[in-house]
């Protein structure tokens, strides 16, 4: 993630000084459009002012607009004041910098305005690219990793946004006089709020898809809250996406000032709703596709993770199924490349087991015609952490340079291969297949552990987007 961040911060930098460069080379007045209507025909007059702070160029008729280029000759505010005395003079307001910079206060434009633009749009789809990048990059144990959640969800963020700027600044460079920067100021401040009108529709279907799958879980296991747990997310889904649409949409009446805060309220709002939105698709995209990686054919440990067994210490579908997987794995290795991996059935003894897990897997290997000798138990986690810290301490005692895959059930390999890297052990995943009614709603429990457990930063994080949109929609 520090790599991604240095490379975003690098392009940003890089951006600047290409703008800075292009503004001195290239860039020595602003034009203003006026109207060949009403107040602004041909013969109307045209003045600056104080010409000793803006100096105009000579006009020249394009499509229905003069196009009048302004020169800065000092610093300071003045008006450019056209049209005849008896229809009305109109004015724009003007002002020039210490680096002669000329900004126009009614349209928002400015001298480089374009580059700047450009640049703008070059970012975005930069860091989108970037995220990509990375996300595609990241191979093997790589993979589980919290940078990889984010390179997924926000990178489609950043597009969006990138498709959004690029077509503000086509329309600001093909049409200058109708798309004035205030038309970027609004696409730059507003992002999130764009971004939750695209991506809408995307979301009202997943939060249906959820409810239904969750609807059918409850009718095949015992009500509890656990088991209810997509129902709420999809509830919060919708409720959110009505509040955003409500503050969107909602006829707004008074002052400048008021209307900033009104605007500001809109945008801190939708950058809050589309950072969870973001991470909860960031985590859905690695969750379906650390599920659907197969490991290549070079493992020397399997560690099959445990879970609750019958009273009987046979094993239920979803214990079976996670050894199972770990058997099918086993098998095309060693008929590919005659290798033999070990198992480490991982897991302790429950309260109401009358074994360790580790051990009721063990003879379930057993059963299927796996050696002992290549059984390696582990019969004391208690958790997801302790079955990979464990079994390193396995690995490292029976051959430290060996290479592991683990087998956990589909919804669980991610966060599984997270546990794995903090507790030392470089291991990819192998996911076996679960029902499609429990499949769902059993993420949303291994997401909301994700965000659970590093919450201080997702809310530092949420806290510096929600500063950095809010302050952009109040002064933009």
């Amino acid at each position: 993630m520090r790599k991604a961040v240095k490379q975003i911060l690098l392009c940003a930098a890089a951006l600047l000084l290409v703008c800075l460069a292009c503004r001195a080379a290239f860039f020595d007045h602003l034009n203003i459009y006026i109207p060949l209507q009403g107040a602004a025909e041909p013969e109307a007059e045209i003045r600056v002012e104080q010409p000793d702070i803006l100096r105009a160029g000579e006009a020249e008729s394009r499509g229905g607009y003069l196009r009048l280029p302004l020169y800065p000759a000092g610093r300071g505010e003045t008006d450019l004041v056209y049209g005849n005395e008896t229809d009305g003079a109109l004015k724009h307001e003007l002002r020039v910098d210490r680096f002669h910079t000329v900004y126009d206060m009614n349209t928002g434009n400015f001298t480089g305005d374009t580059v700047v633009l450009i640049a703008v749009t070059l970012f975005w789809l930069l860091v989108s690219a970037i995220m990509l990048w990375h996300f595609f990059q990241a191979k093997g144990a790589a993979f589980y990793d919290y940078g990889t959640i984010y390179y997924a969800g926000f990178s489609l963020f950043a597009l969006a946004s990138g498709l959004v700027m690029l077509s503000v600044t086509v329309s600001h460079l093909l049409h200058p006089e109708n798309y004035s920067m205030y038309e970027a100021y609004a696409a730059i401040s507003g992002a999130s709020a764009r971004y939750m009108k695209i991506s809408t529709p995307l979301m009202l279907v997943f939060a249906a898809a959820m409810a239904v799958s969750n609807i059918a879980l409850l009718r095949h296991e015992r009500p509890r809250i656990q088991n209810a747990l997509g129902l709420l997310v999809s509830i919060l889904l919708i409720i959110g996406e009505f509040i955003g649409w409500f503050l969107l949409l909602r006829n707004f009446s008074g002052s400048e000032i008021a209307y900033r805060i009104d605007n500001t309220l809109q945008n801190t709002y939708a950058t809050a709703f589309i950072y969870f939105q973001c991470m909860l698709t960031g985590a859905v995209i690695c969750g379906f596709t650390a599920a659907r990686r197969t490991p290549a054919p070079d493992k020397d440990f399997i560690i099959i993770l445990g879970c609750w067994f019958r009273p009987d210490g046979s094993l239920p579908p979803l214990l079976r199924g996670r050894a199972d997987k770990a058997l099918e794995f086993w098998t095309k290795q060693k008929e590919e490349t005659g290798k033999e991996a070990r198992f480490i059935p991982s897991g302790g003894q429950g309260g109401n087991e009358p074994m360790p897990e580790g051990e009721a897997i063990r003879q379930y290997l057993l059963s299927r015609g796996i050696e002992d000798r290549l059984i390696l138990p582990e019969d004391r986690a208690v958790n997801t952490y302790e079955n990979m810290a464990n079994s390193r301490e396995i690995i490292r005692g029976t051959a430290p340079e060996g290479k592991t895959v683990f087998a956990t059930s589909s919804y669980h390999v991610f966060r599984s291969g997270l546990w794995a890297r903090q507790a030392g052990l470089s291991a990819e995943g192998l996911g076996s297949r679960t029902k499609w009614w429990f499949w769902p709603n059993a993420f949303m429990r291994e997401t909301a552990g994700l965000l659970q457990k590093r919450w201080k930063q997702e809310l530092l994080f949420l806290l510096l987007l929600i500063v950095f949109f809010g302050i952009l929609s109040m002064i933009l």
